[in-house]
């Protein structure tokens, strides 16, 4: 499994990409990263430069994730940052060894699959659909053009797209319309859910989901961002994920 290093500080980070990225989505991060900070930024199972699963299944992808963690930090401290779906994997591993686990930091988190990606898993139209509109330029520039007008934003959200094994996202979008997020409410951890000002109204219904879930849990807008807000947000986003005000 692969995963990149960043930095070589005491305190431990770990990040987990979004459904159409890979550890590259972090790099911004990683530039405003504090001196006494270590980003671990992880290639999920699939996805960049890590080999497929040899089960699609969430917790025994969890499980391999866990495992490579374990044989690079031990029972060290860490905080575990997700960005969109991302967040399933730092909840999956929170709860499976939730004594290691400092913080939770979720970026633009989703709940669960809203209804316009769930069409992309009815059967043959699904994958028609799905290729229509991630796997051809023209697609592409029709959905950043809707998602533009949606978000008001000027980055697109497509680009992922073009170099990825679609066959790939498309199993692990199957993984998290099947996930129970329910399950996660027996987390006792500190919790931040970062958000776009702009972002998918369904990610901020998700973070209101997730805030009666864990009460505990704080909320902060990213002013003049929408779902892309490593990109965009970063600045606002740094202090926020390190943590800095309490740090050594």
């Amino acid at each position: 499994m692969y995963i990149k290093e960043y930095g070589h500080g005491e305190k431990f980070f770990v990040a987990f990409h979004g459904w159409g990225g890979t550890h590259r989505e972090f790099a911004p991060l990683a530039s405003r990263m504090p001196a006494y900070a270590r980003l671990l930024s992880v290639d999920l199972p699939g996805y960049g430069s890590s080999p497929k699963p040899d089960v699609w299944d969430l917790d025994a992808i969890a499980a391999d994730v866990e495992g490579e963690l374990e044989r690079r930090l031990g029972g060290q401290s860490r905080t575990l940052i997700g960005f969109c779906s991302g967040i399933i994997f730092a909840l999956c591993l929170a709860q499976r060894k939730q004594e290691t686990v400092e913080r939770i930091v979720m970026i633009d988190p989703f709940a669960s699959v809203p209804w316009y990606f769930r069409i992309f898993l009815r059967g043959e139209f699904g994958r028609r659909a799905y290729s229509a509109t991630f796997q051809s330029e023209t697609g592409r520039a029709v959905t950043d053009w809707v998602i533009r007008r949606i978000q008001k934003q000027d980055v697109s959200f497509t680009a992922a797209f073009r170099d990825i094994d679609h066959e790939v996202v498309r199993r692990y979008l199957e993984l998290f319309n099947r996930a129970d997020m329910q399950r996660f409410g027996d987390l006792v951890v500190a919790i931040d859910m970062l958000y776009g000002e702009s972002t998918f109204m369904e990610v901020r219904r998700s973070v209101e989901w997730y805030g009666d879930l864990w009460p505990q849990a704080r909320k902060t807008v990213l002013r003049g961002v929408g779902h892309l807000p490593l990109i965009k947000g970063v600045r606002q986003i740094a202090p926020l994920v390190f943590n800095q005000e309490s740090a050594p």
